[in-house]
């Protein structure tokens, strides 16, 4: 059976039969089979035509489906060498040009890349390279990561222990020793705050936790800079400034996870820029290739490097997919679109134009607030706005929009409805995406069902 021959009911069959998915329970028995994609929409087996307002269901594509160059470059590439290792001496020009590339777009003080195959791999590579730089430097008790409560960070062993979820940790055991999450940047909940202005409230909280850890023993701080998968949270202005001081004071290093972030998508190369920060380390995958290839990075100072790299054995973390030709080439490639058809800035221009059709919803009873920052957007829905209550699950409400509309938008954890569409996608698309959040919305109660308005499209 080749997925030519075979049909829908035939490739779900086999999928029940033979995969896991990703945060998929058991009794899950459907399955959307995704056949092809152009621009900012994908079609699925049946030939049904949705707008894809998810950047392909996580965040990651920047330049649209179906980029018959970069199928090219990777074609081209593999033809020369589909892949040697990079570990020792070796290397490869390609990997070369990319390392290069992305310093040129990274923030002042950023001089050295290590590439990886996604996020998660990332993550851990970041938070051994930030306890393993305080250990060469003579403070090995210099072990503790700070991060947020609400935070996603990924699916690694560390990762897992910095993200903030306990569904995520079910099965997980004893977490990796000293991992401490703080309250994050949540403005719209200002219950969190005890009535003190939200940064004034973080600030104090971080100065608390570092004196009661000991600033002797705390290697990083690692953040979202706008928070992705917990809601879509756009902390205030003066927040990241204010943390970076108080972080460089005590000399922990900052951690900034723009896997979802980096590369265009708030409008800016990386979101350090919107905010004016010169972190330690940059963490990102994602945009770097628009998700055509699995490849990730970790962006670190020269300080940060030189100590890390300064053994005989060099920088001891790696892996084997590290520094891939194929994807590098395609990586380039990727960088050259978003450059040459300007969709950094095009994404800082749509991201206005969503500000205000999404304003639009605040009539809506159960629209608690909007965020956007760039193309990427929330709808916190609350059951009530005094309260501010979150819905106990928006599941229904997206599979509602994708399946009358047409529009994939993805449910978070914290009750909103997210957008990151691609950074191509054009103005009907959106206005379609708002508009069909709010017919929705409209015909949902404050239990979450919805009720039927009309036949499923076909």
């Amino acid at each position: 059976m080749t997925q030519a021959l075979a049909s829908a009911a035939e490739l779900t069959r086999a999928d029940l039969s033979f995969l896991i998915h990703p945060f998929a329970a058991s009794t899950s028995t459907e399955r959307m089979i995704v056949t092809r994609g152009k621009g900012a929409r994908i079609w699925d087996i049946d030939g049904r035509e949705y707008i894809d307002g998810t950047g392909g269901g996580l965040w990651a594509n920047l330049v649209g489906h179906g980029r018959e160059e970069l199928a090219e470059v990777a074609r081209s590439q593999m033809a020369d060498l589909g892949w040697f290792c990079t570990f020792w001496e070796f290397t490869n020009p390609s990997q070369i040009a990319l390392a290069e590339r992305v310093v040129s777009m990274a923030p002042e003080g950023i001089t050295k890349v290590n590439f990886t195959a996604g996020g998660s791999e990332s993550i851990e590579t970041a938070l051994k390279m930030a306890r393993l730089f305080h250990f060469e430097g003579g403070n090995p008790d210099k072990q503790w990561i700070l991060s947020r409560r609400s935070s996603y960070h990924g699916a690694g062993y560390g990762s897992t222990a910095a993200t903030d979820f306990d569904w995520l940790r079910r099965g997980f055991g004893p977490q990796p020793a000293r991992f401490e999450h703080l309250t994050p940047p949540w403005p719209y909940h200002e219950e969190l705050y005890g009535g003190q202005d939200p940064t004034d409230f973080l600030v104090e909280e971080l100065e608390r936790t570092i004196e009661q850890l000991g600033p002797d023993n705390i290697a990083a701080f690692l953040g979202e800079p706008i928070m992705g998968v917990g809601g879509m949270l756009v902390p205030p202005d003066d927040y990241w400034p204010r943390v970076a001081a108080l972080l460089r004071e005590h000399d922990i290093l900052l951690i900034l996870d723009e896997v979802v972030t980096g590369f265009g998508r708030t409008g800016h190369r990386f979101a350090a820029d919107k905010y004016g920060l010169n972190p330690d380390i940059i963490v990102t995958a994602k945009g770097i290739t628009s998700g055509y290839f699995p490849v990730g990075a970790v962006l670190a100072t020269e300080r940060v490097a030189a100590r890390v790299t300064a053994d005989d054995h060099g920088f001891t973390i790696g892996y084997t997919y590290a520094g891939h030709p194929v994807g590098a080439a395609v990586a380039l490639a990727n960088l050259d679109i978003i450059e040459r058809e300007g969709l950094i800035e095009r994404a800082a221009a749509m991201g206005e134009r969503l500000a205000h059709r999404l304003a639009t919803l605040t009539d809506i009873p159960l629209v608690g607030e909007v965020r956007n920052v760039g193309l990427m957007a929330a709808v916190e829905i609350v059951t009530d706005r005094t309260t501010r209550a979150p819905m106990a699950s928006v599941d229904a409400i997206a599979a509602e929009i994708r399946d009358k509309h047409g529009a994939i938008v993805r449910p978070s954890v914290g009750s909103s409805l997210i957008l990151s569409p691609p950074l191509v996608i054009d103005d009907d698309d959106l206005d379609t995406c708002v508009k069909a959040i709010r017919e929705v919305l409209e015909r949902t109660s404050v239990d979450g069902r919805v009720a039927d308005a009309r036949p499923a499209r076909t």
